[in-house]
């Protein structure tokens, strides 16, 4: 090794011992008699000084020669700071420098290497080789690391086997976009990426191996925002022999072991909680528990009264935001512009505030009165102080519009602390969701999972009654993790397929080799996959997941730093038979 300690090692004890550090020049401070320079690793920083008339001058003219991010060595002996710092863990100590040796110089870089950098995302993103040598984006890849680390050492114990799956496999139509991938040796067919090793980890439970997992990558091609890479990671699991329960107990136990051994955390037992009552009660089927604010619907009381808004509609819900009702108009108008926006859907908002003194005053006054408006707050347990925020329509759109005002006012109360974490099971997903556009039934999860078993005489009068063998691990309202039991026989698969339209010809063509396998003994089996980057990013206490991978792409898909994607030569194009210009038109 060029160096015998770290930058981020040496302290009290070592004073006195002579040293060779390596590390990157953070910056230099140069006082006439003393020069200072901060040496940087992933380690940490360590504090060097040279001195007129002690340090050689040659070193001495070198080192003020030194710019930012000069990669250097140096020899010297550990000694006692006079002016301590105590913010870092090496501020007890200095290298007085006896020889110094320029590795390699350094144009000056484009942005600060320092913990509050002065570039931008996208100048970050071109040069991410020097963003990654801040101290925050490191820790980031560390704290992945140790997910991981400890992702395995728990599965291990627990005698899961990790297999590796393909990266070129078949291209499904279910699901997002596949990236597909042209195949030279047998022109005008295609491999896919995988968005899933769905299928393959089923068929390692045919084989016998009765616990899988894989830190995996996949890829989708879709839109892109903040918690979306067109390739991501997953933890991905399977098990065989087993009931839902043992799925969610196992693997409620990883979650724990992670928030025990990475954050320190001790994770309480974490709940389930149905779809329907999810939706019901906070009108997501990822609801953020970590504070109250419950939905409570009020058709019984709010129609009849000649309010032909709330009288026309098929749901009347709303929230109570605590110590909330001396909002200004202002406030509240600005509560309603939001609710207007169009990704949020709601036509308009209705307030009821309970006045401390034991009155109310409401949007719609003309229409209710004081005892009125007493029932709804009865309704709502409210307490003087507090406010009530109603919409009202079409049930869905009405519950998802109001689970993004509940979120709002959770953000504005302080509710939603990035220190505070609560985890919840979502449970009995339906198993199909009808779609307006392609005017046929979906598979909420993916078509490999089993309907429970006492709904299946509901699949043909009432397929969006059947509820799925499907569960959701959802922490602090982001979705980490989903999963359920699967279907591991012929008929009920080729049944599954039916629903989904699927001609026979076609499922076969599709997923033959799965049904051929489910005739050779499968076990009854099931699994879950966690995003893992989300996993990072929810620890890390960041809300995008880039933070947390080492070279990210941006949100409409480039790799700004190698320039991709990007067009490949005519000769490529011709050997796989790809007219571009065709493509293009």
């Amino acid at each position: 090794m060029l160096r015998t300690h770290t930058c981020g090692e040496l302290r009290l004890s070592d004073v006195n011992k002579s040293v060779t550090l390596t590390g990157w020049a953070q910056r230099t401070r140069d006082k006439g008699s003393l020069l200072w320079i901060d040496l940087r690793d992933r380690y940490g920083i360590t504090q060097l000084f040279l001195e007129e008339g002690k340090t050689d001058a040659p070193t001495l003219q070198l080192a003020r020669s030194i710019g930012r991010e000069y990669v250097l060595k140096v020899q010297g002996t550990v000694v006692e700071r006079l002016s301590k710092n105590d913010k870092m863990p090496t501020g007890d100590i200095e290298i007085k420098v006896s020889s110094l040796e320029v590795l390699n110089p350094s144009k000056v870089p484009p942005f600060t290497i320092e913990d509050n950098t002065d570039g931008g995302d996208d100048l970050r993103m071109k040069y991410r080789y020097l963003d990654l040598r801040r101290n925050p984006v490191r820790e980031n890849l560390q704290l992945r690391h140790k997910m991981a680390q400890q992702t395995r050492v728990y599965l291990d114990g627990l005698n899961f086997i990790e297999v590796e799956t393909p990266v070129l496999i078949k291209s499904t139509p279910e699901g997002a976009r596949d990236f597909v991938v042209p195949s030279r040796m047998n022109p005008g067919e295609f491999y896919a990426l995988p968005q899933s090793p769905q299928t393959f980890k089923q068929l390692l439970m045919v084989s016998g191996f009765d616990r899988y997992y894989q830190i995996v990558k996949c890829f989708r091609d879709e839109d892109l925002r903040a918690d979306r890479q067109p390739e991501f990671t997953q933890i991905d699991c399977e098990m065989a022999f087993i009931s839902q329960e043992d799925i969610l107990n196992t693997f409620e136990g990883l979650v724990r072991h992670l928030f025990k051994h990475v954050k320190g955390i001790d994770l309480p037992a974490v709940p389930h909680m149905s779809y329907a009552e999810a939706m019901k009660s906070y009108g997501s089927d990822k609801p953020d528990t970590r504070f109250e604010m419950k939905f409570e619907e009020l058709n019984d009381l709010a129609q009849g009264k000649g309010f032909q808004v709330f009288d026309s509609a098929e749901l009347v819900v709303g929230i109570c935001a605590k110590g909330c009702a001396e909002y200004t108009r202002k406030q509240l108008d600005e509560l309603t512009e939001f609710v207007k926006k169009p990704q949020i859907g709601a036509k308009g908002l209705v307030y009821v505030q309970c006045k401390a003194d034991g009155s109310f005053k409401s949007s719609v006054d003309k229409f209710y009165s004081g005892e009125d408006l007493k029932k709804w707050a009865g309704k709502f347990n409210a307490q003087p102080g507090d406010l009530l925020l109603i919409l009202s329509g079409e049930r869905t759109k009405t519950q998802k519009a109001l689970n993004e005002l509940r979120l709002k006012m959770g953000d504005l109360l302080g509710l939603r602390d990035k220190n505070k974490f609560a985890a919840l099971w979502v449970i009995d997903f339906p198993l199909l969701e009808w779609n307006e556009e392609t005017n046929r039934w979906h598979a909420m999860h993916h078509p490999f999972t089993s309907p429970k078993r006492e709904d299946l005489h509901l699949l043909d009068s009432q397929p969006g009654q059947v509820r799925a063998n499907a569960y959701d691990m959802v922490i602090n309202g982001t979705e980490v993790g989903g999963g359920s039991i699967r279907i591991h026989d012929r008929p009920t698969q080729q049944l599954m397929f039916t629903k989904l339209g699927f001609s026979e010809a076609e499922a076969k063509k599709q997923f033959g080799f799965l049904m051929d396998a489910f005739e050779f003994g499968a076990p009854p089996h099931g699994g879950i996959a966690f995003g893992f980057d989300r996993l990072c990013s929810l620890f890390g206490g960041a809300d995008s997941i880039r933070d947390f991978i080492a070279f990210p792409k941006n949100n409409a898909g480039r790799d700004m730093m190698i320039d991709t994607p990007s067009t490949i030569s005519q000769e490529q194009l011709d050997e796989l038979g790809i007219d571009v210009k065709e493509a293009k038109e």
